[in-house]
């Protein structure tokens, strides 16, 4: 069966992320390194995080998405795998995605 893409966007709330410091972000990229090196043959896209952009309507374009929301999408990545189950594994096993505050919605890209 041939691998399947899926879009894995990460959600979390306003204000609920603390900078960590030195140490703990040497340690996140070291298990992140190591996520990477297991699954690099399921990474299709690292992606990253996402900034300002704009919000476009048949009315035009605005400045967007508002901080006042209650999520904000940080960031996304898209993961190759056989079936819905595995992408959720990848995911879930990827240092730093899922923390308090936060949460991954994982969906697979139609190919039809």
């Amino acid at each position: 069966m041939p691998k399947q893409k899926y879009l894995c966007i990460q959600r979390s709330q306003p204000g609920t992320f603390e900078k960590p410091s030195q140490i703990e972000m040497e340690k996140m990229y070291a298990l992140f390194n190591s996520w990477m090196e297991k699954y690099k043959d399921n990474i299709a896209d690292m992606g990253g995080r996402l900034k300002k952009g704009k919000i476009v309507t048949t009315e035009g374009a605005t400045d967007g998405p508002f901080m006042e929301a209650k999520e904000v999408i940080g960031g996304y990545m898209i993961v190759s795998a056989e079936s819905l189950e595995e992408a959720t594994e990848v995911a879930r096993q990827c240092p730093g995605v899922v923390r308090p505050g936060s949460s991954l919605e994982i969906r697979e890209i139609s190919t039809t």
